[in-house]
């Protein structure tokens, strides 16, 4: 009968009563699944030589606080200095000709840096006492920011040989708090003057894996209170390895 095969191979060893009887069909989803068990014994070899590869830890966490003041709570007085950070391991570092003018605000219940009144570019980094920052692999920096009115903001480094970079990484967020995530090596970076805070030729393949400042950058002057053009950053974490400063 061609439908029917007699497999010789039977209990008894021989063509007989004992043998066993398969159809065509049954042959074929026999031949089809021992090739599926091979396939699927190459594909978990494979994966299970793949390291697994994950994200580090957070290294630090930033969230501002007003720093001490006498008199009315005014804009001078919410002026942002080394005593508005509320991690002791970290150092505050403004560029920018006005930067003095960054001022702590409160906003949905958090702290946060506003450059409205600053009437130049202003530059903001954070600088741990005792680490260098490895921003290779995958590395993250996670923000809460606010802008408005075509202001946006722009991730900041300063390299361990002093070198400072603007990345073309941008966040705009139409006038509500969002958060986002940085990652580093997708952007292209730019000298940042750190006087001027204005870019200028783009730096290929920057070493980030020993980063002395991180930070961001508002390359526009502030537009003053109400709807105008600002930027806000409020909590700050960074996802790195620490190299220690030897």
């Amino acid at each position: 009968c061609p439908e029917i095969c007699l497999l010789s191979q039977s209990r008894g060893g021989g063509e007989g009563p004992a043998a066993s009887v398969y159809s065509f069909a049954d042959l074929r989803e026999v031949v089809m699944a021992h090739r599926w068990m091979g396939l699927m014994m190459i594909a978990g070899s494979v994966f299970a030589q793949e390291p697994v590869v994950l994200r580090p830890a957070l290294l630090f966490r930033e969230e501002w606080k007003q720093p001490p003041y006498t008199g009315k709570l005014n804009d001078q007085n919410r002026r942002v200095t080394q005593d508005a950070v509320t991690n002791a391991n970290l150092e505050l570092k403004l560029y920018g000709a006005d930067a003095r003018d960054i001022g702590v605000y409160v906003h949905e219940g958090r702290q946060d840096l506003w450059n409205g009144i600053t009437t130049s570019p202003v530059a903001v980094t954070l600088r741990d006492k005792a680490n260098y920052f490895d921003l290779t692999g995958l590395a993250r920096l996670r923000w809460i920011t606010r802008t408005y009115a075509l202001h946006v903001v722009h991730p900041v480094v300063r390299l361990a040989d002093g070198t400072l970079l603007a990345g073309s990484h941008t966040d705009s967020t139409e006038g509500e708090y969002l958060e986002s995530e940085v990652a580093f090596g997708n952007q292209h970076w730019f000298k940042l003057d750190p006087e001027k805070v204005s870019t200028s030729v783009e730096v290929k393949n920057p070493d980030l894996s020993k980063v002395d400042e991180i930070g961001y950058v508002d390359l526009m002057p502030g537009g003053g209170h109400g709807f105008a053009g600002w930027v806000n950053v409020s909590v700050v974490e960074l996802y790195a390895k620490a190299v220690p400063r030897r």
